[in-house]
Formats: structure tokens, C-alpha cells, sequence
């Protein structure tokens, strides 16, 4: 574990600017840098880059944070790998803490499979290389597969000879523990080589560490296996990997699209021929979990299968796990008797890609057309098909995209739209049911007018709260404030912070906000001040909740700025002082607002007492006497922020 003063000092050394313009080109606008957003691809740059705040947001995809966060999302770290980069980077040393025994031993363990599989890789791709039957047998293979040596190497491919030891054995004698070479799948419980007269496929995680093989056979004999693959480990999860991944990560990101094939051939040939985004779901049906994998990368897949029935089939299971996750997905069929292996190699790279190009076919079209053609004229057939069109399309989430898909559908079934709404909101509707979602009325959409510094009255009887409606705009309001202006002195002469002035006046009534997010955030700064700890900007900017963090990055990175081009041409626009320095002024309109806002609550859930008290004359009169106050504290506020309150 890295000590938190280490970590202070890596984040306080490490420069934004310098992080990030060592993977993008950025380039100076104003305060700011600007550049391409490297999380999505785009034309126009949304992407910007605050020195000053030591921060990035992308205004396009809305991802943000510091150069931690940036080097987490960039590279898929960790946030104790970020920070050893950053160290590196910077000549930070690191002396890591002491962690509990048991994270110690997982640790130890991953580490140890790591390193043994990386012996298994070197020892395969050794008996590919430099071994008579390696050279003759594996090697002889990968290069009639058109495999140049190169390659072979990026992927690490390899060859596991006959004898039944051969690794084990080695293995052994270099003092490597054989309860984990069974625990991988490299020696069965016999003590002998699982991976025996095979050619071997090296499958890496997403930072390129080995974590299992696959070996196919050279032999005829169908009583053998084609392919024999590692069993899942701590450091392999088979339906949370993909072929080819820590290779295609970043043509997948420059591309904004990433390629599905079938096999690992198909996936080291593209390579090869320069079309590197893309992955292949290593010999199993895709699954959430892969293609969860691509979305951290891009929105767009494009499936590419063989024109088989097998591939066509491979290519239908996977569409609605695709649709289910908000993803774009396409489908190229290859021609017949082909696959994306053997295309690549006949018509070469730019006759591949204008291939793909030209054939890719929206799932909607690609289905329709195919569907169609098995029911013909068959009205049972075509009901049938109907339906599981529909039922694809009610897997998209954007109402938008859903509705142009339904009508394409009508178009191409000939059926009348209205008919396929229907049948689409029958499966939302059900959907809903199963998961227990209900529709939600439209949210009352608060004005800015108001809030809170509500103190009771001396005569104001002592009920249970009642929420009568959430006071968003204003609660989020003063969480700006505390977020970007908290550290700011308001008071010279008392020593008193914007934070410890706004939190002094809300003290009393911290537990009424009624956002959860909001009163988790101002009941800790306040625990903090009592504590006597300063909270700055970056407290919230590298907070441990991801939301807080978020809703920072927001707060301090505004979409507009006061452009000083006009002052060029005489032309004077700014009528107050820029936020930096209205901070005092802001502060105290925030809180004003906040109390009016609370205020018109109160008076309101009063004046509902007021009617229900009608028969007790005693309780009638107190509660009169508290709205005469109320109000009159109301409408003096109200007066002071030029507010018009309707009774």
C-alpha cells in the first residue's frame, strides 16, 4: 500500500499538462489547453486541460478528473498502478506500506501465476524457435499460415512438444511450485504436461501479461481435440477476456470502433496486415463481460464471421447482448468458404477494409434480410420473425434510437408502425415489471430562487420533518460553493474561510438537504472543519467516492468562458467581478437563495397545519404567530433577491 504523504506528493508533483500531452497533442487556448479527446472519437476538440486546476474534462463524452484518473482510464491501471507510473515519471521513490496478510498472500499468489505462465510462454515460443520438431512441426504452421516472424513474436505464439514432462520437468529444475502448475493448467494432477505436441496461443491481459494459452492440434484425428485451453484461475476469467485486447486497445480507441472475429488466426492476420482493432472472444460465445470490455474503449462494434451457417448463427447470438449495452453494432458477412484469415491474405488490407466497409449492414437490416428470407411467404414464419425483431429492438435503451428502428423495421416487413410500438412497449412494460422499475413521474424542476439558514422560531411547535419536495437547484448550489470557493478567506479579520461562513450558518439544518449526494458532502466538510482540517478544491477533485469526484470536475471545469477578445476591441462586457473574485458575494447570494427556498417550504407545510388545526383554537393561534413570522422573514428576503414569491 502507498502512504497517503506519498501519494499527496505524487499528485501535488505530477503536472497535468505533461501527463497527458505525452499521449495527445494539446494545444493553447487561453488558461486552458485544448485538444482531440483520446476517449472518443471526434473532429472538434472538446477536450481541455486546466493547469491551473491540474484537471481534464471532455466536454464531448464528459470524463474528467486528474492525472491519476487520466492514466487509469488512458492505460486501464489501476490507481496504485497510475501512481507508480507517476512516480516513475516524476523520480518519486516509493516505500509502500504494510498491507494484512491475506491481501499480502493474494498478491503473492497472482504475482506467482504471473511469472510461471511467463516461463511457459518463453519455454513454448523456445521449442518454436529453437527446436528441431518446434521448427519443423509449430513453426513450419505459422508460416504456411503466412505468419512472418515478426508476428510471431508480438503474439507470442509457441509449440508444446511430445514428450509427456517436457515443461514440467523444467519447470521443476528453474524451482517453480508444482501445486501452481497444476492450479494453471500446465501439469495435470499426474504430474504431466497438459499441453503436449501442440501449437500454443499466448492470451495476455489488458496490460499484456501472460495469463493462459491455448493449444491447437496438428494432428487429423478427430478423436483429439482441436483446442485445449487453460482452466480459470485468480488471474483468468474466460468470459471477461478477450483475444488480442492488450495489442488492439488503442487502435480500438483511435478507430472509435473495435472488430469481432471468431478465431485467434483471424486476429494475428489483421494484425499482420495493418487492421489492429481488432479482438477475438477466444473460442467462446461472446458474453456481457467482453463486451463490457470493449465499451471502456468505444461504443462501435463491428462483428465479423464467416458466411456460414455457424457464423451466422455466432453472429445472432451475440447482437442483443451487444444491444442490451447501449453499443452500436454492425455485421459483415464474409463470401462463402471464407474467413477473415484466408480474406485478408487473397485480397490484402486495403481490399479487406473497403470490403468490410462496403458490406457492413446495420443489425436491423442484417436480421430483417435474413429473417425474411427463411420465413418467405409464410405468415406463421413472418410473425415469428416479427417478434424477435421486436424483441431485439426493445433491448435499446435510447427511446430515440428505438423509434427510428421501429419505423425501419415497419419499412421493411411492410407492417404498420403503430403495430410494432405496441408490441415494443408490451416487452418494456414487461421488462419494467420483472425488474421492478417504475415509471417515474417528471421531476418538479425547481427555480433558482432559494434555500435554506432556517432557524426555528420560539413559538414554532416541534414536529417531525415533513419532505415535501426536493430543494435541488439550491442544495447544489452551496455544494458548488464548498467545492470550488471553500478554501477562500471570507472574513480577513475573524480568519474565517467561504466554508467555515456557510457551514456556520447551516449547522442547524445540515441533515434537511434532501439530495443524498449533497448532505453526504456538507455533513463531511463540516466534520472536517470541527476537526480543524482545511479542505482545498483537490479534496474533492481526488476524493475516494467517484461521485463527489465527478460532480468536482464539473463544478471546476464550466463549459464557457469569459472571453478577453472583446476588451481587444474596446468592447467591455463584464459587469462584475469573474467568479475568483466575486466569491464573497457569491457565497452569501448562495446562501440567501437557499434560505428563501426553505422558507417557502416551511410557510407552505405551516399553512397545511394551519388547516388541520381548525378545531384547536390554542394550537390554531401558535401556528398563526409562527406563519406571521415566517412570512414576514420570507418576504423580506424575497424582497432583498428581487425575488417574486406568489402566496
Amino acid at each position: 500500500m502507498i502512504p497517503q504523504q506519498t501519494v499527496q506528493e505524487i499528485m501535488e508533483t505530477a503536472k497535468i499538462e505533461e501527463v497527458i500531452g505525452d499521449f495527445i497533442n494539446l494545444k493553447r487556448r487561453g488558461v486552458n489547453l485544448i485538444g482531440l479527446c483520446p476517449f472518443h472519437g471526434e473532429k472538434t476538440p472538446s477536450f481541455t486541460v486546466s493547469p491551473t486546476k491540474n484537471i481534464y474534462k471532455c466536454f464531448g463524452c464528459g470524463k474528467g478528473g486528474n492525472a491519476a484518473q487520466f492514466i487509469m482510464e488512458h492505460e486501464q491501471y489501476t490507481f496504485p498502478e497510475a501512481l507508480r507510473y507517476l512516480a516513475q515519471k516524476y523520480g518519486i521513490e516509493l516505500a509502500e506500506q504494510e498491507i494484512s496478510q491475506e491481501a499480502r498472500e493474494s498478491f503473492q499468489l497472482q504475482d506467482s501465476l504471473f511469472i510461471i505462465n511467463q516461463f511457459a510462454a518463453h519455454f513454448f515460443e523456445n521449442q518454436l524457435i529453437n527446436t528441431e520438431k518446434g521448427k519443423h512441426i509449430g513453426l513450419s504452421y505459422f508460416q504456411e499460415r503466412g505468419f512472418r516472424e515478426h508476428t510471431i513474436k508480438k503474439f507470442n505464439l509457441g509449440f508444446a512438444p511430445e514428450q509427456y514432462d517436457a515443461l514440467t520437468k523444467v519447470a521443476q529444475q528453474n524451482g517453480y511450485n508444482i501445486d501452481l502448475l497444476r492450479k494453471l493448467g500446465l501439469t495435470t494432477n499426474n504430474d504431466r504436461d497438459f499441453f503436449r505436441d501442440r501449437v500454443m496461443f499466448t492470451i495476455h491481459n489488458l496490460s499484456g501479461k501472460p495469463i493462459a494459452f491455448a493449444g491447437r492440434t496438428l494432428q487429423k484425428d478427430k478423436k483429439v481435440p482441436k483446442y485445449i485451453n487453460s482452466p480459470e484461475t485468480e488471474i483468468y476469467v474466460k468470459n471477461k477476456v478477450l483475444y488480442g485486447i492488450h495489442l488492439a486497445k488503442q487502435a480500438i480507441r483511435k478507430a472509435d470502433e473495435c472488430i469481432l472475429v471468431e478465431g485467434y488466426t483471424d486476429v494475428i492476420s489483421l494484425h499482420q496486415a495493418g487492421i489492429e482493432n481488432v479482438v477475438a472472444s477466444s473460442g467462446t460465445s461472446l458474453t456481457i463481460g467482453q463486451i463490457q470490455l470493449i465499451k471502456r474503449y468505444t461504443p462501435n462494434i463491428k462483428i465479423l464471421y464467416d458466411g456460414d451457417s455457424a457464423g451466422i448463427n455466432a453472429a445472432l447470438r451475440g447482437l442483443d447482448l451487444i444491444l442490451e449495452q447501449d453499443m452500436n453494432v454492425k455485421v459483415v458477412l464474409l463470401p462463402p468458404s471464407e474467413d477473415p484469415d484466408s480474406y485478408v491474405q487473397k485480397v490484402g488490407s486495403t481490399g479487406f477494409e473497403n470490403y468490410i466497409d462496403q458490406q457492413a449492414k446495420d443489425f436491423i437490416f442484417f436480421k430483417t434480410n435474413l429473417l425474411i428470407a427463411a420465413s418467405a411467404n409464410d405468415p406463421i414464419k413472418k410473425t415469428l420473425l416479427i417478434q424477435d425483431i421486436v424483441g431485439s429492438i426493445a433491448k435499446i435503451s435510447d427511446p430515440i434510437k428505438r423509434s427510428l428502428y421501429v419505423r425501419e423495421c415497419a419499412d421493411l416487413m411492410n407492417v404498420k408502425e403503430i403495430l410494432l410500438i405496441e408490441e415494443v412497449n408490451k416487452l418494456l412494460q414487461r421488462q419494467f415489471k420483472k425488474e421492478g422499475i417504475e415509471r417515474q413521474k417528471p421531476e418538479e424542476i425547481d427555480r433558482p430562487i432559494a434555500n435554506l439558514r432556517v432557524v426555528k422560531t420560539e413559538d414554532e411547535p416541534q414536529t417531525e420533518g415533513e419532505v415535501t419536495g426536493q430543494d435541488t437547484f439550491q442544495e447544489q448550489d452551496i455544494v458548488r460553493i464548498l467545492m470550488t470557493l471553500g478554501h477562500h478567506v471570507f472574513d480577513v479579520s475573524e480568519n474565517m474561510s467561504v466554508a467555515e461562513f456557510v457551514l456556520g450558518n447551516l449547522e442547524t439544518v445540515l441533515d434537511s438537504f434532501e439530495h443524498p449526494l449533497y448532505r453526504t458532502i456538507v455533513t463531511s466538510a463540516y466534520e472536517h472543519l470541527v476537526a480543524h482540517q482545511f479542505l482545498s478544491t483537490s479534496f474533492y477533485l481526488e476524493h475516494a467516492n467517484p461521485e463527489i469526484r465527478k460532480l468536482a470536475i464539473h463544478f471546476a471545469t464550466p463549459p464557457y468562458e469569459y472571453s478577453q477578445g472583446w476588451e481587444k476591441r474596446d468592447v467591455y462586457l463584464q459587469t462584475q467581478e469573474m467568479p475568483e473574485q466575486n466569491f464573497t458575494a457569491d457565497s452569501v447570494q448562495a446562501l440567501k437563495r437557499f434560505t428563501l427556498k426553505k422558507l417557502i417550504r416551511r410557510c407552505e407545510e405551516n399553512h397545511r397545519k394551519i388547516q388541520h388545526a381548525s378545531n384547536e383554537p390554542e394550537q390554531l393561534m401558535t401556528l398563526l404567530k409562527v406563519q406571521q413570522k415566517l412570512l414576514e422573514v420570507r418576504n423580506n428576503l424575497a424582497k432583498e433577491l428581487k425575488t417574486v414569491v406568489f402566496s
